[in-house]
């Protein structure tokens, strides 16, 4: 059967994409430049959420210890605890539910500041994801964004988003969608961590508040979609599993880098939704 022509939809919501797309259980899979190594922005956090859950399991950290996150010195952000005004204490586990459901960087900078980079991808490396990396906190990719152009945010200018180095895979957090859609199968077939720990993660997973990626492709109150979204200047992307009532369930990779620098581009978000609907409808059939 033919694969559906992605590069005409990539190319009519105005981005360049990648994706990959497999069924969990039988591995059958439709990739679409799948091992193009990426930036992964906020995609970095699932590594970081499954080296959490294996350090749990091995008694390396207790998730219910408490810590207090100060009010000065977080990292910027719209959401969770970077967007609170006061000192907070709170759990590592909840924690580790904020960096996900609403995408909170001071709580994932907190985790891994705790955790490091090179137990991650120890991590990594152990489950075969040689050429996924987490190399940086969203702190240091934001300071390096206003070192890169001199300024803050926000960075609409083209000749600004051509120095960013938080897009370039050489030198910030990176990924390939094949290898997205691997670690969301280890996941999803309770591979990644202990059985309770993985099922948990999904649970996580399953509670990300945006609906305008990955879950726009399948508006369904009977299809489950569970992901993380993540995004620079031009780069928008979600890694993520979507389940049908029937059992069968698809883990899918979407990356797409736009044509235009503007902040708000609905069918550069749509387009991710609509290409993980084209490439699971065609591992259906």
């Amino acid at each position: 059967m033919t694969p559906p022509d992605f590069d005409a939809l990539f190319t009519r919501a105005g981005v360049t994409g990648w994706l990959c797309a497999a069924d969990v259980d039988t591995g059958h899979e439709l990739g679409h430049g799948p091992d193009e190594l990426l930036p992964t922005a906020s995609m970095f956090k699932v590594p970081l959420l499954v080296e959490f859950c294996r350090q749990a399991d091995a008694g390396l950290l207790d998730p219910a210890t408490q810590v207090t996150v100060p009010a000065e010195g977080r990292i910027p952000g719209p959401t969770g605890i970077a967007a609170m005004l006061d000192d907070v204490t709170i759990s590592l586990r909840d924690l580790a539910y904020l960096m996900i459901a609403v995408s909170d960087n001071t709580s994932a900078d907190t985790l891994l500041d705790l955790i490091g980079c090179d137990a991650v991808n120890a991590m990594l490396d152990g489950l075969g994801l040689a050429r996924t990396r987490v190399v940086q906190g969203a702190g240091e990719g934001n300071a390096r964004m206003r070192d890169d152009t001199g300024h803050g945010w926000p960075y609409l200018d083209p000749e600004d988003i051509a120095r960013l180095s938080v897009l370039d895979p050489a030198h910030t957090n990176r990924s390939t969608p094949r290898e997205m859609v691997r670690l969301f199968e280890l996941i999803w077939r309770d591979e990644a961590a202990s059985a309770e720990s993985c099922a948990w993660m999904r649970s996580v997973l399953n509670m990300q508040v945006w609906p305008h990626r990955l879950a726009s492709g399948f508006p369904y109150d009977d299809v489950a979609v569970s992901g993380k979204t993540g995004t620079y200047p031009t780069l928008r992307c979600e890694s993520g599993v979507v389940e049908y009532p029937d059992g069968h369930r698809y883990a899918v990779s979407v990356f797409t880098r736009s044509f235009s620098t503007a902040l708000i581009q609905p069918r550069a978000d749509a387009v991710i939704g609509t290409a993980a609907r084209m490439a699971v409808d065609h591992l259906r059939r």
